[in-house]
């Protein structure tokens, strides 16, 4: 199949980008653990004023079959398509500061291209720094604050966030190519994991919201409004503590979490966060299937919560 070299179309808009900007990039996809990427996509469209400048196409890089958009049915006629968007925004933060960002859904296909057409943009609007963020899962309790990996070429952040730096294979996203490539051209960039509790994984984290904002804004020095998330996630954690007390075996399991994290914290002599002194991984599945029970997902008849699991704080 021939596929073109260019992947997206930019908007008039594209002419108004000053050079020097921050570039910052947050994509669904393969690994979005407490929906911290689609939470911040969601924001993005509802927080932060900004105007696309280029929008890439869906027909080369999205699978449609596996992320099928959404079509609207009413009553006999079918009368809203909303298809899934992939673009480059010229964006401000609260205190008017123009940046980039890249927002939308991970390509499923063309990533060699899709991450030359990125760099190709980059470059066009002489970009400063790029940082990314993502989130994956980890067995840390939901008590302590969300801890990051960095990676890149930031050695400021590095040393000052990195609270877990392994040495491990990982199934890579667009966004670890991304920013290999940048690497190899020595450009400024940063990658951010977030490290969500396991247990929370499957559901909108709130706290995982502003774990995003405040590594893009620790990046940056952007400053981005989270006044809304910050009552949403206090109000989430409170709903789940007062569940976990209710519950002696979560309490137990919750607990033993914190004393793997804060003996981490404390002297960093373990192998990671993660592991007791023996290397033992401890259990997800134990906790998971306990707080199922309590943070039930599907939506009730009374409560209109939903999610696979965990009070939905977004709608």
């Amino acid at each position: 199949m021939s596929v073109p070299g260019k992947l997206f179309e930019l908007t008039p808009a594209a002419s108004n980008v000053p050079p020097g900007l921050d570039l910052v990039i947050a994509l669904t996809g393969f690994s979005d653990a407490g929906g911290a990427a689609g939470q911040f996509n969601e924001y993005s469209r509802e927080a932060v004023s900004s105007e696309p400048i280029a929008v890439f196409d869906n027909d080369l890089l999205l699978d449609y079959r596996a992320r099928r958009p959404i079509i609207y049915f009413n009553e006999d006629r079918l009368t809203e398509y909303t298809p899934p968007v992939l673009q480059m925004s010229l964006a401000q933060d609260d205190l008017h500061q123009p940046f980039l960002m890249l927002t939308g859904y991970e390509p499923d296909f063309l990533w060699e291209g899709f991450v030359r057409n990125v760099i190709g943009l980059i470059e066009r609007f002489a970009v400063a720094r790029t940082t990314w963020v993502h989130a994956i899962p980890m067995p840390v309790p939901h008590t302590r604050p969300i801890g990051v990996t960095v990676s890149g070429t930031r050695d400021d952040l590095i040393d000052a966030m990195s609270v877990w730096r392994p040495h491990t294979q990982v199934p890579a996203n667009v966004l670890h190519l991304l920013e290999y490539r940048l690497t190899e051209l020595g450009a400024d960039v940063a990658g951010f994991a977030l490290l969500i509790p396991h247990y929370l994984a499957d559901t909108e984290f709130p706290s995982a919201a502003l774990a995003t904002i405040d590594s893009i804004s620790a990046a940056t020095g952007l400053i981005l409004p989270t006044d809304e998330l910050r009552e949403e996630g206090r109000d989430f954690v409170s709903r789940i503590d007062e569940q976990v007390q209710g519950n002696e075996e979560l309490r137990r399991l919750v607990g033993t979490l914190e004393q793997r994290y804060d003996a981490y914290m404390e002297n960093n002599s373990l192998k990671s966060p993660l592991m007791d002194s023996d290397g033992v991984l401890p259990s997800a599945d134990e906790i998971a299937a306990e707080l199922e029970k309590f943070l039930a997902g599907r939506k009730g008849p009374d409560d209109g919560t939903s999610g696979s699991m965990g009070p939905n704080a977004r709608s």
